[in-house]
């Protein structure tokens, strides 16, 4: 077998998430209530769905490498530019195509200790430097944040505001002040993917041309579109532009694209979402109440729980929920992992957390 280079060698085989599917074939049989993913239970607009079946026809097609419906689509949605998007597999696959273009063994990065795991798989799989900052009151800390960019001389910052794992969200004027605050030799890397989710007084006001500011957004969340894979990015045109040097031009699938168009198309059925994930938040968060817990107060498509003790016990109330057939997960970094996470979704699947969390409980004390 051919050798592969020194970095490849040094890296584990990494799978930053366990995939429910996973631990279904391990167990031999599937969850009931499916609320570890951060999915949108509530699924895609049917408007989505017939335009997924119009163009099942068209499979046999490469789909368009330069997305032009999509990209005038979103600039019309937005008030932006089509020049000032890119699209790709994923706020995930565009993550990596953006550390490919940035980060190599001489680069510093920043971002948060316990904070989205794939943004670290894919600085370390291109040999940078991570340099990560605790969370402050369940919050990224952007003091911190910014002090570690300043003393690292880092390349690159990441953010996801609202926050995952947490569900927290900054203000729009901290968000602000501390994207002037940064020095415009690094890079702010603003993962949005739940903004949609989010109150809009919330939502920073930051110019979309700034040279260091990129920031993501996904149809998976809100959208309903996880299985699609289409996420996209907005930043400046030279930065933008700079992604067609690596990225990948047939990365995103014809139906992919097509469902997005659709999905943009019909806000109607956003909004509708948007109050059921509103209406299942305010349900979990009760959920956790009814039985002594604390909810994080979130503006994502998930609660955060906090279960009171150490991540020994919230891991031991993970498991004796999987055992009972109701998936979620968990924040893997002390202190946050005290806490359990339960994504939004249908009625019955929340029903099934609710009778399983008290013997989850009962048993995790015992």
């Amino acid at each position: 077998m051919p050798k592969q280079t020194k970095l490849a060698q040094s890296l584990p085989a990494t799978v930053p998430f366990i995939a429910p599917e996973m631990t279904e074939r391990a167990r031999g049989r599937a969850f009931t209530a499916r609320l570890g993913a951060n999915e949108n239970g509530f699924g895609p607009a049917p408007s989505v769905l017939d335009a997924l079946h119009s163009a099942g026809p068209e499979i046999w097609k490469y789909p368009d490498p330069s997305l032009f419906d999509l990209r005038q689509a979103l600039s019309d949605h937005h008030a932006i530019p089509p020049n000032q998007f890119i699209l790709g597999g994923g706020i995930d696959g565009l993550l990596g195509t953006l550390c490919r273009l940035f980060v190599d063994h001489s680069t510093h990065v920043v971002t948060s200790l316990g904070g989205y795991p794939t943004f670290n798989y894919h600085v370390a799989g291109f040999g940078g430097t991570l340099h990560q900052v605790p969370y402050k009151d369940d919050m990224a800390d952007l003091d911190g944040l910014l002090a570690s960019v300043v003393r690292s001389n880092a390349t690159l910052v990441y953010l996801s505001n609202p926050d995952n794992p947490m569900g927290t969200m900054h203000s729009a004027s901290a968000i602000e002040q501390f994207a002037e605050a940064l020095p415009r030799t690094c890079l702010f890397i603003l993962d949005e993917a739940y903004i949609e989710c989010a109150d809009a007084q919330n939502i920073p006001n930051l110019a979309v041309d700034q040279p260091n500011l990129i920031r993501f957004r996904t149809f998976s969340k809100a959208y309903g579109l996880a299985g699609a894979r289409i996420g996209y990015g907005i930043g400046p045109a030279d930065l933008i532009a700079s992604f067609d040097k690596v990225r990948d031009h047939f990365g995103v699938s014809l139906l992919s694209q097509a469902a997005a168009l659709a999905a943009l198309a019909d806000q109607t059925y956003l909004t509708e979402t948007c109050q059921h994930i509103t209406q299942a938040r305010d349900h979990i968060a009760q959920i956790a109440r009814d039985n002594g817990l604390i909810p994080l107060p979130s503006q994502t498509n998930f609660v955060t729980i906090d279960c009171g003790q150490g991540g020994y016990f919230a891991r031991a109330v993970l498991q004796s929920l999987a055992d009972q057939d109701v998936f979620v997960r968990m924040p893997m970094v002390a202190p946050l992992d005290r806490c359990i996470r339960v994504s939004v979704g249908p009625a019955a699947e929340l029903a099934a957390f609710a009778k399983a969390l008290p013997l989850a409980l009962t048993q995790a004390r015992g």
